[in-house]
């Protein structure tokens, strides 16, 4: 995240240089060369397009006569509602805009739109107009975000639904409709946001009729007309589930149905899942050979446990685990490990072998401690495992965990373990007493003890040399083994 932080300033600051390089041309004397500007309009259009808005592209205006409407061909439009006076300024200069390259006969290639609306004001109607007006035979990206209360959404054009070009979409907080015809043969990554649609079926046509689409990711909001949310897709690779429940939107959540509510993900070449989060009561994965890495969040809740589900329920939540259960890379959050570790004291089979799994990372209450020697047994042939201690501070008493026999892969496959928030305590030190002392082959164990602020200057006191002494003094099976401090 810092990498893509810094990149992303780099980037900023070298279009910082070459403003400065462009005026700077322009203040010379006049009997020097501009050479600049006797570069073609569809160069130093293009050029313009890689600024990182179009606002940006607007103030090289200034510059000369010249430049003056030369920010007018770029092939990308990025404006946000906020950088106008109104929303009638806004909508104009769009309109300027779009009129302009229609004109010159320019190819409109990115949009990126994020409209405020403000209700009060009782704004006119826009987002139907300009996704219409944008959405050309040759436009590649379209991102269109509308900030608006969802009483007040606003529909998807025909148009849209026939973007032969089109490769990459994003619609957020808009309301779909019946389609009367549909192509989008070059659409690979679509990211559907806070939306209503028509019903069930029009949404599942909507994705299995992007026949090259590879990257999907749906945040739902309720309601939002959806059922059963159906994904179909024979080229599907990466998958997003979330949902919005829709806080400072007068949401009421009193009124959600989750009886007869469902998932169901039908896509053979799938290779990525993430289940962020999902009301529905019923999840079903079928064809998942594909499946290589999963990202569970929040999928079942306390209401699915084995003691209070009946047999179909059970039967289910059993099949979604064991459709994953191919995967070689598994991430589970602490509410998914709570709820494996309740479930497992009435249902004991809830949880199948993971023969692939070669990466695996938990994030763990203290709580439910007893149940990571129970998740090592269900994957025997790991070999790198990544804790997140969820512990809450004010309760650091100690215990044991115990096992009737150490997991297999701690004795034949785990190589590599990093324990995160490993900031004192004797529960923490447990974790890290029994992963080093039954880890045969264990070639690393990175222990990270960097401070919250709460816990800062733990380290520079006795007890904090202590615990660290005693962490480096442990017994270790594999001679070998190295214990990095992080």
């Amino acid at each position: 995240m810092e990498e893509s932080s810094s990149k992303k300033k780099r980037t900023l600051e070298d279009y910082e240089r070459f403003y400065k390089i462009i005026i700077q041309n322009y203040l010379r004397k006049p009997r020097e060369e501009d050479k600049i500007s006797k570069l073609p309009d569809s160069l130093i259009s293009q050029i313009l397009s890689h600024l990182p808005t179009t606002k940006e592209a607007v103030r090289t205006s200034v510059l000369s006569k010249r430049w003056r409407s030369l920010y007018l061909l770029i092939p990308a439009l990025t404006v946000n509602a906020n950088e106008f006076p109104n929303h009638n300024a806004f909508v104009g200069f769009i309109d300027r805009f779009l009129g302009f390259s229609r004109e010159q006969n320019s190819i409109l290639h990115r949009c990126k739109l994020t409209i405020h609306k403000n209700v009060i004001n009782d704004s006119p109607p826009c987002v139907t107009r300009l996704i219409d007006s944008v959405a050309s035979s040759k436009l590649n990206h379209l991102d269109v975000e509308c900030l608006v209360n969802r009483k007040f959404l606003e529909a998807v054009p025909q148009s849209l639904y026939v973007c032969d070009t089109l490769v990459y979409l994003r619609l957020h907080r808009v309301s779909f409709g019946e389609f009367e015809s549909f192509s989008l043969p070059c659409l690979k990554t679509m990211v559907l946001e806070h939306n209503v649609y028509a019903n069930d079926t029009s949404l599942e046509l909507f994705i299995s009729h992007c026949s090259v689409l590879e990257d999907l990711s749906i945040v739902r909001m309720e309601p939002d007309n959806i059922k059963v949310l159906r994904v179909c897709s024979k080229t599907l690779t990466s998958l997003h589930i979330d949902y919005f429940f829709g806080e400072d939107d007068d949401f009421d959540d009193e009124g959600f149905e989750r009886d007869g509510s469902g998932v169901f993900i039908n896509a053979p070449k799938l290779e990525f899942l993430k289940f962020e989060d999902d009301l529905s009561d019923s999840k079903i994965i079928t064809n998942s050979g594909s499946l290589a890495k999963v990202d569970i969040v929040f999928v079942f809740s306390e209401n699915d446990t084995a003691d209070l589900i009946d047999l179909p329920k059970r039967d289910m939540i059993r099949n979604f685990f064991t459709s994953i259960s191919r995967v070689t890379d598994l991430k589970l959050s602490s509410h998914i490990v709570e709820f494996l570790y309740y479930n497992n004291q009435f249902d004991p089979l809830v949880l199948p072998r993971f023969c692939n799994l070669s990466r695996l990372k938990l994030k763990i209450s203290k709580s439910c401690l007893k149940m990571l020697p129970t998740l090592l047994k269900r994957c025997p042939n790991l070999k790198t495992l990544i804790l997140v201690l969820d512990f809450d501070t004010s309760d650091e008493k100690a215990l044991v965990i115990r096992a009737s026999s150490v997991p297999r892969c701690l004795l034949s496959s785990l190589e590599h373990v990093e324990i995160k928030c490993l900031n004192g305590g004797p529960a923490r030190m447990e974790v890290a007493r029994y992963i080093v002392e039954n880890s045969l082959v264990l070639k690393k164990l990175v222990l990270d003890i960097r401070c919250t602020t709460m816990e800062k200057g733990f380290y520079f006191t006795e007890e904090g040399f202590n615990m660290l002494r005693y962490l480096l003094a442990l017994p270790r099976p594999n001679s070998t083994c190295q214990i990095l401090l992080k």
